[in-house]
This record gives C-alpha cells, sequence and structure tokens, in this order.
C-alpha cells in the first residue's frame, strides 16, 4: 500500500461475493492493494471524463481517424521529401559516378590545310568614281 494512506483506517462496503473475487483477481494482476487498485480506477475515469455507463465506440473511431489523418500526412511529408530531395541527389550521384563514353573531340587541321581552304567568296565592291 501507499505510505500517503498507512495510518488511514479501513471502511467496509457491501458487494456479492462474485464481484469481490473478480475485483481481488483484478487487484492482482495490477499488483496494487485492492484500495489502490481502486483508486487508480476512479482517478481514470475522472482524468479522462469518462463515465463506466459510457460507450467508448465513438471516441475510439474518433481518435482513430485522427491517427490516420497525422500518419496521411507524414505519409505526404515523406513523399515530398522524396521526390524533391532524394530522387535529385540520387541522380546526380549515379551521373557521376556512371562510366561514359569520352565525347570525341573534332581534329585538328593543319595549318597549310586550313589556308587553302579560306577562298574569298565576296570582294568588296569598288566605286568606279573613286580614284586610286
Amino acid at each position: 500500500m501507499d505510505e500517503e494512506y498507512k495510518k488511514e483506517k479501513f471502511e467496509t462496503f457491501k458487494i456479492k461475493s462474485s464481484v469481490a473475487k473478480k475485483f481481488r483477481r483484478f487487484s492482482r494482476s495490477i499488483s496494487k492493494s485492492q484500495s489502490m487498485a481502486l483508486l487508480s480506477m476512479i482517478e481514470f475515469f475522472e482524468l479522462n471524463g469518462v463515465s463506466p455507463n459510457e460507450v467508448l465506440g465513438p471516441k475510439m473511431e474518433t481518435l482513430e481517424s485522427l491517427i490516420k489523418k497525422r500518419i496521411n500526412g507524414v505519409i505526404a511529408i515523406l513523399k515530398d521529401i522524396e521526390k524533391s530531395q532524394t530522387k535529385p541527389t540520387v541522380a546526380m550521384m549515379q551521373s557521376l559516378f556512371e562510366e561514359t563514353e569520352p565525347k570525341k573531340k573534332p581534329l585538328i587541321l593543319e595549318k597549310k590545310f586550313l589556308e587553302e581552304k579560306q577562298e574569298v567568296r565576296f570582294r568588296e565592291k569598288q566605286d568606279p568614281h573613286k580614284e586610286l
């Protein structure tokens, strides 16, 4: 038993024997005294605003839908990160490490050959009235 309640006196309740047996089994399963087990249950109901007569179905469904929405949000964030960061980075890394054929460089022509090729295709028109 908890030290705070050690000096308090005991009270008795009238409950059916089958309920008492079930409660004692439950108290042992959570490894507390019967008083502490009952106190834990009362605090749980008060803290969560739940009544033992209330059905938890709709509340659990609401919680489940909220969790699903948040998981879908996390999935969307991860997909965005993958699309905008991971895939481009992987593509860059692959292009860096990929063996590619070197580009063919144009041949360097000899100077003589270049001079022969340069023909004058157009000449400046000379003005007949202009004196030389």
